[in-house]
């Protein structure tokens, strides 16, 4: 875990005054750390009977397509409106800066598919209960969500208290 982190770069006030962005794409640069990163979250739902894994959009993106490979199931992108070319469903969910909107194909998944659901980081959670909320409705098992970088301070993981969450690092407020 700590070699994992230390290959996470903090780049201060960005975007804005205050933040500490944590930025995975240096993370993503080491290919011992990415592989490593890569299994570790699939190690944690083997045997979890996982038959799909769903990235949100963007950053997820990166790590749920290995994630899914290493668990040998398909892959499934979460976009933003107008991104996807077939017929989709969609949620819309509040941010702390406005609302927003998630959408996935129609045909994407199949009625009761047991999913787990990546992203890069956790932070507030609300894209992230989005997605829940979303392939709920689109009538598949949430088995869960995992994430690279957990931020607990700012306590996404209440947001999701219903799911199980595996994370591989976490950076406290600082």
């Amino acid at each position: 875990m700590s070699q994992l982190k230390s290959l996470i770069r903090t780049i201060p006030d960005f975007p804005q005054p205050g933040i500490q962005f944590r930025d995975l794409t240096t993370l993503f640069l080491h290919a011992d750390g990415f592989r490593q990163s890569v299994k570790e979250m699939a190690d944690a739902w083997r045997g979890e009977g996982i038959e799909m894994v769903v990235g949100v959009e963007s950053r997820g993106f990166i790590v749920a397509a290995p994630v899914a490979l290493e668990l040998g199931v398909g892959f499934v992108p979460i976009r933003k409106p107008g991104k996807l070319p077939g017929e989709t469903f969609g949620v819309e969910y509040t941010l702390e800066y406005g609302e927003d909107r998630l959408e996935i194909h129609m045909d994407a998944l199949g009625m009761g598919t047991r999913v787990l659901l990546v992203d890069d980081l956790l932070a507030t959670g609300g894209t992230m209960e989005a997605a829940c909320r979303l392939v709920e409705r689109i009538g598949c098992q949430v088995a869960g969500c995992a994430f690279v970088v957990e931020l607990p301070d700012l306590r996404g993981r209440d947001r999701l208290g219903g799911y199980k969450l595996t994370r591989l690092v976490e950076f406290e407020g600082d």
